[in-house]
């Protein structure tokens, strides 16, 4: 699938659900699917900056595609870095690079995130374009 597929699947998936209650819900149970980082590399190395909660995100590159394994110690924050995972990871570091992660606004995220949480999640994307755009150079 690609990253523009999985968007639209999301937003779909989000458009099930009538109020934000229902959506932080499945916010959180995304969290819980989530492929988390082995323990050694829940380091400060790969700790994201910005964000209020601890966020480790690992990139690794497999088959010229680009895998991330994440975590936090924050219920929402770990649905939060899932959400990106599902969109971004297992693409090429090209693709990812140049995604435009319009799935954000079209599921009224951004509207309905704390402004602290909102600055971690830019954080998030940031993170994974500048691994991408770094292991793209390799």
């Amino acid at each position: 699938m690609s990253i523009n597929e999985i968007q639209d699947e999301l937003i779909e998936d989000f458009s099930f659900y009538e109020d934000w209650m229902e959506k932080y819900d499945y916010i959180i149970q995304l969290g819980k699917e989530l492929p988390l980082i082995e323990d050694s590399f829940k380091t400060d190395q790969y700790i994201i900056k910005g964000c209020q909660s601890k966020v480790w995100l690992y990139p690794e590159l497999k088959d010229e595609k680009l895998v991330f394994s994440a975590d936090s110690d924050a219920i929402i924050t770990k649905g939060l870095v899932s959400l990106m995972v599902k969109v971004l990871s297992g693409h090429t570091p090209q693709e990812i690079a140049t995604a435009d992660l319009y799935f954000i606004d079209k599921i009224g995220l951004k509207d309905h995130l704390s402004p602290t949480r909102a600055n971690g999640l830019l954080s998030m994307v940031k993170q994974m374009k500048l691994y991408a755009l770094a292991l793209s150079k390799r």
